[in-house]
């Protein structure tokens, strides 16, 4: 089932609405593909839209979980991934950047592109299955964190 749905959120009823109206939605979704080769899953996503005076401020805080492999032992490990964000939907075209967010017509805001974008930059580059992961035996790779090996011996002497 696809879940990209979920995130397409109508905010139309806030168009008409006074400066500092405000509206909060619970998205919860099993799994969440961001790239070909990368899924998050247990997607928990909290949205305040914002009737401001440029347009609609989302207010987004989101956490998944996916796994990782370890750059130290290379293990499988679950790695929590959170994010928190604001985006403004102006409701005008302005001569700003190409950067700016609109307000469709419609006033669904789709919202899935940032949350794919922020999710993935919070992905570590070097993720570590716990501080204390001692890693591999450079010479005959037994994941240390599991035992020793006579090489792991013969250096510590």
């Amino acid at each position: 089932m696809k879940w990209n749905n979920l995130f397409r959120i109508n905010v139309g009823f806030l168009i008409h609405e006074a400066v500092g109206a405000y509206r909060e939605f619970n998205i919860d979704a099993p799994s969440l593909k961001l790239e070909d080769d990368f899924e998050v899953e247990d997607v928990h996503c909290l949205v305040r839209v914002n009737r401001v005076q440029q347009g609609i401020l989302a207010s987004i805080h989101i956490t998944a979980e996916t796994q990782m492999e370890c750059v130290r032992c290379l293990e499988s490990f679950p790695q929590k991934i959170e994010s928190n964000f604001d985006e403004l939907f102006a409701f005008h075209l302005r001569q700003n950047t190409d950067a700016d967010l609109y307000l469709p017509e419609n006033g669904v805001m789709d919202i899935l592109p940032l949350i794919r974008e922020y999710l993935l930059i919070e992905i570590p580059i070097c993720p570590i299955c716990k501080p204390e992961c001692k890693g591999l035996c450079a010479i005959c790779g037994t994941n240390l964190n599991l035992g020793t090996c006579e090489h792991q011996q013969s250096q510590e002497s």
